[in-house]
């Protein structure tokens, strides 16, 4: 590991820490969230009780005044369902009294449960995919009526939300239905009013695929909704599906694209927010971790809003991350808000085939750098594991090959490097003659040394470049690893989730930013660049500079910044840092080889040169003694 690889690790380790510190809450900010949490036991303590807390409670009186008479400001924003109306023109028509039934659909991927009450999908299982703990992935959080709503204000002024209403299935009770590929059925319910109007809710569920079809139709009810404008929202929060709760709540936000750009809402700390976008949305969306549901309108849209609740410190594995998203709709040409939805994992390929910019949600590379890590994960990771995968099934074993691979690609740039490094050790004697010579000048040392570098052809930040041009493809690979889901659950050794950190070794105690247990891979991670370091130590015998030793104590306490870096995070991540550094310690001991075989014969020509000149010399003073 050269010097400028490890001045650069030192500056991101001093960059997170000081991260790390500014953002530790401050005395203050801890004891209002302390605040907050007691008032939040309370509200729940009543709902317990049955009392329902108001809305100003839950959001306080600010957020009301910022409220005009669009159905997305004057609906009652809450994760709970609001009960059917007993009286006005939404009330239910008289004779209409259903009770709850369910029906079930199921196909190869997923299995949809659903409630008369709300008329929609109560609960929505993965079939291809599990929890930690083996259990199929259930993605709705609250499953005693339908996951979507439909709200909208009557002329009455009441707040209408079809989660509330029983609604009647118009299909045989108690269907239980299994679909395969190229099938699909439709599930319809209704919803009679008192005013003689419907409601008829339509799911057209497709036996290949994660996706399905959502139709709301309006009969006779034109003069009864408000503005003829009606949202429509995923209205449950999503249910954490790791072990490690807190590795969802790192992820889980609610997405809006609207204008060919995304914008992700997520809170980042304790409390409750919302943020509203106006004018035409492509679709809205929440996610965990790993997967996600999204709502794309057929009908024109007005606006979204995208509301958040954080019950605690969002790192914290008891707090709670629950997020909606809405999409207000015009039914007034109509009468009947369409919609495509997605529901399923955050799969490149299912995604694209719903949305070209719908896997524009999947974390993969800073904002600054989209423009390389994007088409870096699309066209070249992620084809190569869905390729290589269908030949070898063990991920960790692609994540090794993917490491060689990505270490031949970057050879040039390494070899360059160390090139470079190379002629820079070869001048570090007659830079140390300067820097001894001009001590008292640093101005006169400076330029000396240019013009040693200009004459000897040495680009002194040319080992420095090759690395720098490196870092998009290592910090693109961070985020991939750490996010992907095609690794999830995928086992390697001792790894039984390349997704998850490979704890393996448990501490009597915790230790600040590390915590008591330590990952397996990173500590062998850790080994590989005390080897490299040795190594890269060695390529030298030239005396150091003054500086150096304490870049040689770095050299070593860089394995030890590196645990708290890495210890943490997914053990495929760390799988792959140790692949790579691996491969560049065997470049390193191939040229440290390569390097000592050059420098034998020098020495030799060197001593053979020094014995003839000494030969030389005593048969000239003997030669001189003899004439004498």
């Amino acid at each position: 590991m050269d010097r400028n690889t490890i001045i650069g690790f030192v500056l991101i380790f001093i960059i997170m820490m000081a991260w790390s510190w500014t953002s530790m809450p401050s005395p203050e900010e801890i004891e209002a969230e302390r605040l907050e949490q007691i008032r939040q036991d309370s509200l729940s303590a009543l709902q317990e009780q049955g009392i329902e807390p108001a809305f100003d409670d839950l959001m306080g009186a600010n957020d009301q005044e910022q409220r005009g008479t669009s159905t997305l400001r004057n609906r009652r924003d809450s994760f709970d369902a609001q009960n059917a109306p007993t009286s006005g023109a939404f009330a239910p028509a008289e004779g209409f009294a259903p009770t709850e039934t369910r029906a079930v659909v199921r196909t190869p991927y997923i299995e949809i449960e659903f409630s008369s009450i709300g008329g929609g999908p109560a609960s929505i299982r993965f079939l291809d995919y599990e929890t930690w703990d083996n259990k199929p992935v259930q993605l709705v959080q609250d499953t005693t009526r339908s996951a979507y709503n439909v709200g909208f204000l009557s002329q009455e002024g009441q707040n209408i939300e079809t989660r509330g209403l029983q609604f009647e299935p118009l299909f045989e009770t108690r269907i239980d239905r299994n679909l395969s590929e190229g099938e699909s059925i439709d599930i319809q319910y209704q919803y009679l009013t008192a005013s003689g109007g419907r409601i008829l809710h339509t799911y057209t569920v497709y036996g290949d695929g994660h996706e399905m079809d959502f139709d709301v139709q309006f009969e006779g009810l034109q003069t009864q909704i408000f503005d003829q404008a009606v949202d429509v929202s995923f209205a449950t929060a999503l249910v954490p599906t790791e072990k490690d709760p807190t590795q969802d709540g790192q992820y889980s936000s609610a997405y809006v694209f609207a204008g060919e750009e995304l914008e992700q809402f997520q809170l980042t700390e304790g409390g409750r927010d919302q943020n509203r976008i106006n004018g035409e949305i492509d679709w809205v969306s929440t996610r965990t971790k790993f997967f996600t549901q999204i709502l794309k309108p057929s009908t024109l849209s007005e606006a979204a809003l995208l509301t958040g609740e954080v019950t605690g410190d969002p790192k914290e594995p008891l707090t709670r991350h629950r997020y909606q998203s809405s999409i207000q709709l015009d039914i007034r040409d109509t009468q009947r808000a369409s919609m495509e939805l997605y529901l399923g994992p955050l799969r490149y390929y299912d995604l694209r085939e719903f949305d070209d910019h719908a896997y524009d949600m999947a974390e993969v590379g800073y904002s600054w750098m989209r423009w390389f890590s994007d088409p870096l994960v699309r066209f070249i990771i992620i084809p190569y594991f869905t390729f290589f995968s269908g030949w070898i099934a063990n991920y960790g074993v692609l994540i090794i090959l993917f490491g060689v691979l990505v270490k031949v690609v970057l050879a040039p740039l390494t070899l360059s490097s160390f090139k470079s490094m190379a002629a820079m050790r070869k001048l570090q004697p007659e830079m140390q003659a300067l820097a001894e010579k001009y001590k008292e000048n640093p101005q006169k040392r400076q330029q000396e040394t240019m013009k040693l570098y200009k004459k000897n052809k040495v680009n002194p930040v040319g080992g420095c470049l090759p690395m720098l041009l490196q870092f998009p493809i290592l910090i693109t690979l961070w985020q991939f690893f750490q996010s992907s889901i095609l690794i999830r659950q995928e086992s390697f050794l001792w790894a039984q989730d390349l997704s998850a950190p490979d704890y393996w070794l448990s501490l009597p105690f915790a230790v600040p930013f590390l915590g008591d247990e330590l990952a397996g891979f990173v500590l062998l991670m850790a080994g590989s660049i005390v080897l490299q370091t040795q190594l890269s130590g060695s390529m030298s015998s030239a005396p150091t500079s003054p500086g150096m030793p304490n870049m040689k104590i770095m050299m070593y306490i860089m394995p030890f910044m590196l645990l708290f870096f890495f210890n943490n995070f997914a053990a495929g991540l760390s799988l792959y840092y140790l692949v790579f550094n691996v491969l560049s310690a065997g470049q390193q001991w191939l040229i440290n080889r390569g390097t000592n075989k050059d420098a034998t014969p020098a020495v030799a020509t060197v001593s053979t040169q020094s014995k003839s000149k000494s030969s030389s010399s005593s048969a000239s003073s003997s030669s001189s003694r003899k004439s004498k």
